[in-house]
């Protein structure tokens, strides 16, 4: 962390302000979904925090630190490119301490998600579905190199402030809220930083944990947000030796799973909360026994097409 000497220190007392609405999600218990007796599956909530997901830890962090540096201060506009969730997370949080938001995102997200981000003042700029968030990044790279001073681009899959708000927060949460008896955590890979972070940051407490990451099945897929690194460009904060499995997840594993634990957990999952649950029963199931933690990124809020599609 570099202090720069010409910090906005206003602005930063405004982001100072916002911290105990991050983070200290609680921990779910998954009872229903698995039939090995002698492993508990637990889901992080991470809906339950300011602008209603995981992102909100990396947002707030990313912002916090630009501010410390003084990259990010009043007059200049906080540039990044999403698939959603990060975006309506900096917007939040944008509009809470005042600042201009530019928001680049594939023209395919949904229409909650640009509702919701349009009504919290962001600038939307629209890029080519088919380029998914890869076209994105460049779009906004392209803006930040156009006008350098107008923008801080922030970046959010090179930017270690991403990986670190879970690596200093999500994993120190999980030791504590389970006692110190979690054996595995399972996460999907998006920008990666959850995976990262929290893995990261438990393998120093407790190096005998195992950390199993999920992704896509196949390239063409329909859970938003995640990445299929094989043939997406793979984030700068990824690092390959965390993960001691890789597991792949379909589309029609989650939206399954969506059904299931809606009736039998009394929860509204999103598509990649639900494959996340996918993953977790899985190793679960592989287990004699064990403590499984994974997170739930949002809750079913911003995918009415989806669970339309799926609960008719």
């Amino acid at each position: 962390m570099t202090v720069s000497p010409a910090i906005d220190s206003a602005l930063f007392e405004k982001v100072e302000q916002l911290k105990p609405f991050i983070g200290n999600t609680p921990l779910f218990p998954i009872k229903n979904m698995t039939n090995n007796p002698n492993v508990v599956i637990y889901a992080k909530l991470e809906w339950m925090q300011l602008g209603g997901s995981v992102k909100a830890r990396p947002a707030h962090n990313i912002i916090r630190e630009a501010v410390l540096s003084g990259e990010l201060h009043q007059g200049r506009t906080l540039l990044d490119a999403t698939s959603g969730n990060t975006g309506i997370a900096y917007a939040t949080i944008a509009a809470s301490i005042g600042i201009p938001i530019t928001i680049v995102l594939p023209e395919n997200a949904s229409n909650e998600r640009i509702t919701i981000l349009k009504s919290l003042g962001a600038e939307l700029v629209l890029t080519s579905k088919f380029d998914a968030t890869d076209g994105a990044q460049k779009k906004a790279r392209a803006l930040k190199n156009e006008d350098p001073d107008k923008y801080f681009y922030a970046d959010q899959y090179a930017n270690e402030a991403n990986w670190k708000a879970h690596y200093n927060n999500t994993s120190q949460e999980i030791l504590y809220q389970t006692k110190s008896s979690i054996t595995h955590f399972v996460a999907g890979l998006g920008t990666t930083g959850t995976f990262i972070g929290t893995s990261r940051g438990l393998r120093e407490l407790n190096p005998t944990i195992h950390f199993i990451s999920l992704q896509p099945e196949t390239a063409l897929h329909g859970l938003e947000g995640w990445k299929h690194l094989e043939t997406a460009k793979v984030p700068e904060i990824y690092d390959n030796d965390i993960a001691d499995i890789n597991l792949k997840i379909s589309t029609g594993e989650a939206y399954e799973t969506i059904k299931q634990a809606s009736k039998k957990e009394g929860l509204i999952l999103s598509p990649s909360s639900a494959a996340n649950l996918v993953g977790a029963i899985k190793v679960a199931n592989s287990l004699k026994s064990g403590v499984v933690v994974t997170i739930f990124p949002d809750n079913g809020d911003k995918y009415s097409e989806v669970l339309t599609q799926i609960f008719k």
